[in-house]
């Protein structure tokens, strides 16, 4: 019988392949990727101003430190945009309270991630008395607790006193920023006006002793104007024994 030969097509094919389940299988899955966090620690209550140097809208650098050691507040608002509706709202609420704030020893900053260009575009625009930080690298920003991912900043406002953070407002309303602000340097300035009228005020020892001097003086003088009052009794009664003496010789 003769052999049966096997189909060159037949002889090609392979016996098994991989099924696409199988392929599916053994796919490498690629590495997940870490969730970045932010190794800055945000400043809070009670905390000093950060030692940072930033660029107003003039471009001139400006140390927050030495900025505080000057002024007995020191307030920095911070917005997302410069020129855009709410920001404008917000800066001109600060510029209508300036010359209060000024007044009462403290320092407004603005602050964004704008350039120093925009924010001098801002300014001239608004007619702002006040300087515009600019921190495009949000440095400031985040330390301040104002960061937004992954590019914006949230509204908000800071207030310093004698260096130190007082006041903390985060993601609040352009209306809220600069009406509170006004109304925190005022509860400031009571409190710090309530503590030096205390300091004045004569203890209750003292206004004992200094009252007891003019009656101390009152009774010296009644002593004296007695003892005058003697005196001027008993000269008429020498007078008249000299006269009787002489009468006698």
């Amino acid at each position: 019988m003769p052999e049966l030969r096997r189909s060159a097509r037949v002889a090609s094919k392979p016996t098994s392949s991989p099924t696409k389940e199988t392929q599916i299988e053994t796919q490498i899955e690629p590495p997940a990727k870490k969730a970045q966090t932010s190794s800055v620690k945000e400043l809070q209550v009670g905390d000093k101003i950060p030692d940072m140097k930033l660029l107003d809208e003039e471009e001139n650098e400006i140390d927050l430190l030495k900025e505080a050691e000057a002024n007995k507040y020191v307030i920095i608002f911070a917005y997302p945009k410069a020129s855009t509706p709410g920001c404008t709202r917000q800066v001109c609420g600060f510029q209508k309270n300036f010359g209060f704030l000024q007044k009462s020893n403290a320092k407004v900053y603005g602050l964004s991630a704008d350039q120093p260009s925009a924010q001098k575009n801002f300014v001239t625009k608004q007619g702002l008395q006040y300087p515009l930080l600019s921190d495009p690298s949000r440095e400031l920003i985040e330390i301040l607790g104002a960061k937004k991912e992954p590019t914006g900043v949230k509204r908000s406002h800071w207030i310093f006193v004698d260096g130190l953070l007082k006041v903390k407002k985060i993601a609040i309303s352009p209306e809220e920023s600069f009406d509170s602000a006004k109304t925190d340097i005022e509860s400031f300035i009571g409190t710090s006006s309530e503590d030096q009228q205390e300091s004045s005020d004569p203890k209750p020892e003292d206004s004992e002793s200094k009252g007891a001097e003019p009656n101390g003086l009152e009774s010296k003088d009644s002593e004296s104007k007695d003892a005058l009052t003697s005196n001027e009794e008993a000269q008429p009664a020498t007078s008249k024994g000299l006269e009787d003496e002489l009468k006698a010789d």
